[in-house]
């Protein structure tokens, strides 16, 4: 380094962060606002000899507050400045500066400047790499020359230069120092600090050599300024060691600071080695985190990772999570912290946590004050019919009211499908005032599905029930376990057994799934189950509800449906109105007669669709003029106007756009409405599916009888039909049976072989009239599975019939299950299978005597239009399913 530096009267400033650039010293800054890049890019890049700048500390939070710090200029060829205004420091204080006014966009801000600084050298300037956002970052390394003195602060242009002194001793005035006595011994003592000093470093970094080699070679006076710029010191220390321009000073200073600097380093080396040998490894992997953080702060390549975990912990700690699980929650999160985003089950960790504090711990629905007569009328607005289970529906609602926190029986709604199950469970919780969550169960076979899958396994997830706590955002939702009767079992588990705990009152306060491996509790949601039928559900899971029957509905009450409900939203849905598509209850009769024969309302549904697309095609194709509204607006222009005056041909309606869907499709008119009848409904929906003549053409012949079964779509009419050919005495069923209809059968055969005598079907000596034939059962519509016992007195009618070769008679039907003995067992069911009668048009249902008290449940209307007949013995039906009665009055013969 020369002994003296020549400088310029004018010289560019730089401002400076809250660190002092002292002669000898090299330091390296950052330049990242706009001024100061513009500046590095106009005259440092351009430079193949760096010039030279000079720096002057900022030392008020004025000048750190300003978004343009005191930008820097390229006034002269040897001189250029950077700036690192963005990250000056906010803490700086000025006892000796001037003030400085900015001008233009600046003018009314104040900048203090300190009145002494250091002119530097560029050593070397490197860009970084763009960012997306264009911006570009600088970094000049600068090393420090001479002290000099501010005399004068001069605008010019963007930037600020400056007439300075330079304030370093000339070489006589140095030699003249050094005979100094008090200079010497400041000299050795100084020396022999930082040569313990260097020698404590040695031994912790092993990089002495070279300083040692700097501390015999460099002048004392340059010494000074180089050791104190190698540490950590305070702003103000460094601004002291800035203005210390007598050497004595300075070299005193420097010795306190030595002095100092080696004291903090002895004393810390003992604490580290007394905590050392107790740090574990973890606790090592913190520590070295840290310090990489630090790092990276100071590099400004610091991520946003830092901050979305101190996110995430706030939205833990406001999550309201009871303390054991805040415990749980806590040793996670540390856990979490102590991991870099790049390590294997980082991101598994946040999803954890991330579901915990999103689960509503505490959340709920706030309840209005519970109207029953509100409620009730909701529910006969919402559906028509089902007088029982709404009234039901009612008793559960008012035992809430009395007793909100009420552990109430779960709800299991069985019935066909199209009925109104899952809006029944809609209309609860609207009655209730709580957020309404469904969960379809249909087909699941995985214990995971509810449960959760534990956290080891790959791609693990919770289950659907805590999914869809989390997804309503309360813990007290209605929540729907739709199709529970369709949920299988295989290697993976039983979901109905996982089940069990969550319908139990007593157990789902502290519901654990797998994944999230905290309880949970479960005892505010109220559970609401669908099913179409109860056998596959398992018994111990049936009976933790309250089942409901959901039976099919009655023409009537379909026509009332159809007219109230079905055909108002089909033509919403269609963009339709009463003034474009008319259907009569007439033709609605007819459809739901020649076209329905289903329990619930869905496909006449979809046949009222197809209506409705009918009538959209012809309004869509007219092609008439559209009338102006007269709640429409004019349009009024210059060009409307004009063409009205040369006599165009003008017709013109404006559409407010803010008038809805089906407003703006009324805007479109046809000569009059489209009435739906008789022609209509068969050129749309093609000719009739159904009619009441079916059972009468059927059983036309001997050996065929009606029967009455349940599905999981209803009550429906099964026919069975028998025959005898030449064979060997065996029976043959066809249909697709299932054991139980297999062994039903069997039991009907034996029965009329053990009776064939008492019955007139065979002569009192013959011991075996069906030697030398097979008989034959079938059950049409093959492709259905069919089973149950309910088909046993079916069965021997049909055997008789063919037998006694008379016909069974066409409007009577039957259901009833039969022993060997040939008692008439009860069968379940009854309800659907009379209105499955009533819709076929069977006028006569012979049932089983204990099953009369199941009558009570079917419409009065259906009951008057049936003839009901109760049976005991087999005998009972065979009197009523012949015309004329007692079919063993005459002599069959084969």
């Amino acid at each position: 380094m020369a002994e003296s530096v020549e400088l310029p009267s004018r010289l560019a400033i730089l401002p400076f962060r809250n660190k002092v650039l002292l002669p000898g010293a090299i330091i390296r800054i950052r330049c990242t606002s706009p001024s100061s890049v513009k500046l590095v890019e106009q005259e440092l890049w351009q430079r193949e000899e760096k010039g030279l700048i000079g720096i002057l500390p900022v030392r008020d939070a004025a000048a750190a507050s300003s978004s343009e710090t005191a930008s820097v200029g390229p006034t002269l060829s040897q001189g250029v400045g950077s700036d690192s205004s963005e990250r000056s420091s906010k803490t700086q204080a000025s006892t000796s500066s001037d003030n400085v006014k900015l001008d233009g966009k600046h003018q009314q801000e104040v900048f203090h400047w300190h009145n002494r600084g250091v002119a530097a050298r560029a050593l070397h300037l490197s860009r970084g790499v763009e960012k997306p956002s264009g911006r570009v970052t600088y970094i000049v390394v600068l090393e420090g020359l001479c002290r000099f003195n501010l005399n004068e602060l001069i605008t010019r242009g963007t930037y600020y230069t400056a007439r300075i002194s330079p304030l370093e001793m000339t070489n006589a005035e140095l030699e003249q120092v050094d005979q100094d006595p008090d200079f010497i011994a400041l000299s050795r003592q100084f020396k022999a600090t930082a040569m313990e000093l260097i020698s404590v470093l040695e031994q912790k970094q092993k990089t002495g050599g070279r300083t040692k080699v700097l501390l015999e070679t460099v002048p004392v006076h340059k010494l000074a300024d180089i050791f104190v710029a190698s540490f950590e010191i305070s702003f103000e220390e460094q601004l002291s060691m800035l203005d210390s321009v007598d050497l004595k000073v300075r070299l005193s200073k420097a010795t306190e600071l030595v002095d100092r600097h080696l004291q903090s380093i002895r004393v810390a080396e003992k604490i580290t080695q007394k905590v050392e040998g107790q740090l574990s490894k973890s606790q090592k992997e913190f520590l070295l985190r840290q310090q990489m953080r630090a790092i990276k702060e100071e590099l400004g390549d610091n991520d946003d990772d830092e901050d979305d975990v101190a996110a995430l912990e706030r939205k833990m700690q406001s999550a309201g999570m009871p303390s054991n699980i805040w415990k749980h929650a806590q040793r996670e999160l540390r856990r979490l912290k102590k991991m870099q985003p790049q390590q294997p089950g980082y991101n598994s960790s946040r999803v954890y946590l991330e579901l915990l504090a999103d689960l509503p711990w505490q959340t709920v629905s706030e309840e209005h004050e519970l109207d029953l007569k509100a409620a009730k009328e909701r529910l006969d607005n919402d559906h028509y019919g089902l007088v029982k289970i709404k009234q039901r529906i009612i008793e559960y609602l008012a035992v809430r009211k009395l007793k909100p926190d009420a552990r109430g029986p779960v709800l299991c709604f069985v019935g066909p499908p199209g009925v109104g199950k899952t809006s029944l469970a809609s209309s609860i919780a609207a009655a209730l005032g709580r957020k309404f969550v469904r969960i379809s169960l249909g087909g699941i076979k995985d214990e995971a599905d509810i449960r959760g899958h534990r956290r080891t396994y790959i791609g693990s997830m919770p289950g659907r029930l805590i999914d869809g706590i989390k997804r309503v955002g309360v813990c007290n939702p209605v929540m729907l376990l739709d199709e529970i009767d369709k949920t299988g079992s295989d290697v993976r588990g039983d979901p109905a057994a996982a089940l069990l705990e969550v319908l139990d009152p007593e157990q789902n306060n502290t519901f654990n799934d797998h994944y999230l491996n905290v309880p949970f509790d479960l005892s505010k949601v109220i559970f609401v189950t669908t099913a179409n039928r109860m056998q596959p559900i398992p018994p111990p899971l049936l009976d933790r509800m309250e089942v409901i029957e959901l039976p099919g509905y009655t023409p009537e009450e379909k026509l009332r449906i159809a007219m109230q409900y079905l055909i108002p939203r089909v033509l919403d849905q269609h963009g339709l109105s009463s003034e474009f598509l008319q259907i009569p209850e007439g033709m609605v009769k007819l459809v739901i007669q020649r076209y329905t024969r289903e329990a619930g309302v869905r496909n006449l549904e979809r046949n009222l669709a197809a209506l409705a697309r009918a009538a959209a095609v012809r309004v869509a194709e007219q092609e008439q003029a559209v009338p102006l509204s007269k709640d429409m607006h004019q349009l009024a222009s210059p060009l409307l106007d004009n063409r009205l005056a040369e006599g165009a041909d003008l017709e013109m309606e404006v559409i407010p756009m803010n008038e809805n869907s089906h407003e703006i499709s009324n805007t479109f008119s046809i000569a009059s409405p489209l009435v739906v009848d008789e022609p209509m409904l068969e050129k749309v929906l093609g000719p009739p599916r159904f009619d009441d003549k079916e059972a009468a053409e059927r059983v036309a012949s001997p050996g065929i009888s009606v029967g009455l079964v349940w599905t999981a779509f209803g009550g429906e009419v099964q026919f069975v039909e028998a025959t005898a050919t030449a064979g060997k005495g065996e029976l043959h069923l066809t249909g697709q049976l299932g054991d139980v209809i297999k062994e039903s059968a069997q039991i009907a055969l034996t029965w009329v072989r053990a009776k064939a005598t008492d019955l007139k079907l065979a002569a009192a000596n013959e011991t075996n009239f069906l030697k030398g034939r097979d008989v034959h059962i079938h059950f049409p519509a093959g492709a259905v599975p069919k089973d149950g016992p309910s088909a046993g007195v079916t069965l021997v009618t049909a055997l008789v019939s063919l037998f006694s070769q008379k016909r069974v008679r066409a409007d009577t039907a039957m259901t009833g299950e039969m022993t060997l003995r040939g008692l008439v067992l009860p069968v379940g069911g009854i309800k659907d299978k009379i209105l499955a009668a009533h819709r076929y048009g069977i006028k006569r249902v012979i049932l089983p005597e204990r099953n009369l008290k199941d009558l009570v449940e079917v419409p009065a209307a259906v009951l008057g239009s049936l003839e009901i007949l109760p049976a005991k013995q087999m005998e009972d039906v065979l009197e009523q399913a012949f015309e004329g009665g007692c079919p063993w009055r005459q002599h069959s013969k084969l």
